[in-house]
């Protein structure tokens, strides 16, 4: 075979030019194809056969162009052609790839800088999804907006304990006003296909509860209905008006979950109104508020003893109240919250939220990781939407424990179900830190610091990444806008450390005088001393503020330990891995068990 020849023939013949047209023109279509069908629904699997099918008909299309020509009389064989000395100018062929090349690069650029957009909006929402908006308070009495906020999370919480539903924490909806204008634009904000929204008005004894569940992206009203009940009865309203929600969205039901959503958590309606209250106190998440709180949690025990769901309010209060509190130790309320959350379960063993507050006593001061994992995977079992089960067990035991990948899961799935929650999504970039993903954990820091930039704790973590990726002075700024939003010891040892690292040794100085000070007015972790020490190279000191740490059992400060990049500088020293087995040694697990630092 002469291949000189061979390739001069297929030149004479066009087949040069009808590959280059095909490619050109076969490109434009699939970009149509991947670019625009989705816009219009259609399925992928049309995308697929299109590539398919021009991927078949190129060589077609070669041969083709071989045994045919087109002349002046039409198409022809390509030997009658040539005997009839027809043959075609050629010309056309350039316009079809000028015009096919311009138009498959608009569209590949169309589609390059519209994905994320595209992407965002073509998330597929589930139809069995729900968000349940702040309802309005009709009352007249402001007095009564706890009340109102009660009834929305009551009914919220039944729904959650449907598996076959996602719902939205009231962390993230009660951003949002009652009977908002832009429906959509929220729904998508929270990945949700329908918003519920009511009223409440309350005289006296009667409660009178209107809801109305709407498909968010049409506005169309699926169920609306109107309730009148007096205190007593509410219990039942809330049941009735889950249970009509999950039908109208065709979630499965299962035995226990029916009755779950069925149950009056007590029958006493004053203990009821106590117990609201102090959800309302404790949602504030201020040391003061926490202390209203477990003044309204006890109220509502007094009137009811056997109200287990007070028990676990009282639990998460004295819990948070150490990390919150600022004149809280360990000893003042870990105790407390391990007793409270005991006497929940004793009453109600199948309720998520009191495995969860167990969980959270387990790993914060036991340092019991191994029965603090199992207490949050039965409280994620009993009920998959309980976010605060999710967002614990990853910044807590799973971390602490190395299985960062899913820890990481969990605290997304976590964010998923609490989009809005600042705490949340900070604590999923500080999950990614303790994983040593720094750039990952910037990133999600940078995003929560988006939703609102005077939440300082997100401050607070970004400034620890930076500062392990060697951006020290952008880590001081962090830390300094940290200390402006809060007046919080841990934060100002993290700025004095950073000074300290930078070898502005006599600000570090005199950061740590000032801590010195602090213990006589608040209670001062110890981690954070141990820090300062570290800056200043007394190892020793430092070792001995994380064993004060550990004797005051001070939560994350200890459990952590092993995982922790802050304390990257006394591993490998004798007393500090003592000391490692020392936390280990309650955790159920031993330190190989976990993944160590890379």
């Amino acid at each position: 075979m002469n291949l000189p020849k061979f390739f001069t023939e297929l030149k004479r013949r066009n087949v040069y030019k009808v590959a280059i047209a095909y490619a050109v023109v076969a490109w434009l279509l699939m970009q149509v194809a991947s670019q625009i069908f989705p816009f219009f629904e259609i399925p992928n699997w049309a995308v697929r056969l299109v590539v398919l099918v021009l991927i078949i008909g190129f060589p077609i299309a070669l041969i083709i162009a071989w045994a045919f020509e087109a002349t002046p009389e039409g198409i022809k064989r390509t030997e009658a052609a040539d005997a009839a000395g027809q043959r075609s100018r050629g010309g056309a062929w350039i316009y079809v790839v000028a015009i096919g090349a311009a138009l498959s690069v608009g569209l590949f650029l169309l589609g390059r800088y519209s994905a994320p957009v595209r992407k965002a909006a073509s998330v597929e929402v589930s139809d069995k999804s729900v968000a349940v908006l702040p309802f309005e308070n009709l009352s007249g009495n402001p007095e009564n907006a706890y009340f109102t906020e009660g009834i929305q999370e009551e009914i919220l919480t039944r729904l959650a304990k449907i598996a076959d539903l996602k719902v939205i924490s009231r962390t993230s909806t009660q951003h949002f006003k009652s009977s908002p204008d832009n429906l959509p634009q929220i729904a998508q904000q929270l990945g949700v296909a329908n918003i519920l929204e009511g009223s409440v008005q309350r005289a006296a004894d009667q409660v009178h509860v209107n809801v109305q569940l709407i498909k968010a992206a049409s506005d169309a009203h699926l169920w609306a209905e109107a309730y009148d009940r007096k205190l007593t009865d509410i219990f039942a309203a809330e049941a009735e008006i889950a249970k009509t929600i999950a039908d109208t969205l065709q979630a499965k039901l299962t035995g226990s979950e029916k009755n779950a959503i069925a149950k009056r958590p007590t029958t006493n309606p004053e203990a009821y109104e106590l117990y609201l209250k102090g959800r309302f106190f404790w949602n504030k998440r201020t040391g003061a508020d926490l202390r209203k709180a477990i003044e309204y949690f006890n109220q509502a025990l007094g009137k009811d003893p056997s109200y287990a769901l007070a028990y676990v309010g009282l639990a998460d209060s004295y819990s948070l109240l150490y990390y919150y509190g600022g004149t809280a130790s360990p000893a003042d309320s870990f105790p407390q919250a391990k007793a409270a959350a005991k006497k929940a379960l004793a009453l109600d063993d199948t309720s998520a939220e009191a495995h969860t507050s167990l969980a959270f006593v387990l790993e914060s001061y036991d340092f019991d990781l191994k029965q603090s994992l199992k207490e949050f995977e039965r409280a994620i079992e009993l009920n998959p939407n309980y976010a605060t089960a999710h967002h614990w067990v990853a910044n807590g035991v799973l971390s602490a424990l190395g299985q960062f990948d899913r820890a990481i899961a969990e605290g997304k799935r976590a964010a998923e179900l609490d989009p809005l929650s600042l705490i949340i999504n900070a604590n999923v970039g500080e999950d990614c830190f303790y994983a040593r993903r720094y750039d990952e954990a910037i990133a999600q820091l940078r995003k929560t610091i988006e939703m609102d930039p005077r939440f300082y704790y997100a401050h607070w973590n970004l400034g620890e990444a930076l500062q392990l990726t060697g951006q020290l002075n952008e880590a001081i700024a962090e830390y300094r806008k940290a200390v402006e939003l809060n007046d919080d010891p841990n934060v100002l040892a993290l700025l004095g450390q950073a000074y300290g690292r930078a070898g502005q040794r006599e600000d570090a100085q005199k950061i740590l005088a000032r801590l010195s000070e602090e213990p006589r007015s608040r209670y001062v972790h110890a981690y954070s001393f141990a820090l300062m020490y570290l800056v200043f190279g007394d190892k020793d000191r430092a070792i001995d503020e994380m064993g004060r740490a550990y004797r005051e059992r001070a939560g994350a400060d200890v459990f952590l330990i092993k995982v922790d990049p802050m304390l990257d500088d006394l591993r490998g020293n004798p007393r500090f891995e003592a000391l490692v087995q020392k936390v280990f040694a309650h955790s159920g697990a031993t330190p190989e068990e976990s993944t160590p630092p890379p």
